[in-house]
């Protein structure tokens, strides 16, 4: 298995050995860049669509540990599920 099919439906943020999707929370989907094919809990984000875009720290991206990738939601709200990957930042 590699990298890739090991993030595959797993939830950013989450401890490793319980990174599945809980129930009764709301996630969007992260589509391309270094955390493709993670889960980004959006349950408690402010506003009804959630955030308009997000910085999530990584080690995976263009800058190493302490960078972040930058991803926004697709037609502008997370309630659709998708945050496309936007750039990598120190």
């Amino acid at each position: 298995m590699d990298e890739q099919e090991f993030l595959q439906g797993r939830v950013y943020g989450a401890d490793h050995d319980d990174a599945a999707p809980r129930p009764g929370r709301r996630y969007a989907e992260l589509v391309g860049g270094p955390l493709d094919g993670l889960l980004l809990d959006v349950t408690d984000a402010d506003g009804a669509d959630g955030p308009r875009e997000v910085a999530l720290p990584t080690e995976l991206g263009a800058f190493g540990a302490g960078g972040r990738a930058l991803y926004g939601p697709v037609d502008g709200g997370a309630g659709r599920g998708r945050f496309v990957w936007r750039g990598d930042t120190p």
